[in-house]
């Protein structure tokens, strides 16, 4: 490992502490997602929307009993809300991005056509996964 690499390390451990001593968040990554280069957090919510969360206030619901969020951030460059869903659901930010596509008909004439497609923005910077993770928890779930 680099020195370089290193204080990024220590870097993104001493925000990593930063979040868990004053947001009360936890870290609950695995050995086998460590290896990976994946860091996954619990944080002290539950990981369901306002009006879902309506839904069990009014059903009587005690609040401490739900899911907490989990939000993850992966070497790729995706972070991920880890529950809520049938699958992790990508919160990176989105970007339109212009595709065109080069095909022949039967008759042997070449076509080109355009269309826009949306693309998640991938970050690569751990620090900034993390930064990004904070921030989307901070504006979606912390109350004010």
């Amino acid at each position: 490992m680099t020195n370089y690499q290193r204080q990024q390390l220590e870097l993104e451990n001493s925000f990593v502490k930063t979040m868990l001593v004053d947001y009360g968040i936890r870290e609950v990554t695995t050995a086998k997602q460590a290896k990976n280069g994946t860091r996954e957090f619990e944080f002290p919510v539950p990981c369901y929307s306002k009006p879902r969360l309506k839904w069990f206030k009014r059903k009587k619901y005690d609040l401490k009993d739900l899911p907490r969020l989990r939000i993850a951030s992966f070497k790729s460059g995706y972070v991920r809300k880890q529950n809520g869903a049938y699958k992790p659901y990508q919160i990176n930010p989105v970007y339109i991005q212009n595709i065109q596509y080069v095909w022949m008909r039967d008759n042997g004439e070449l076509y080109t056509s355009n269309c826009e497609n949306h693309a998640r923005a991938l970050i690569y910077s751990p620090i900034v996964r993390l930064n990004y993770i904070l921030k989307f928890y901070l504006k979606n779930y912390a109350k004010n």
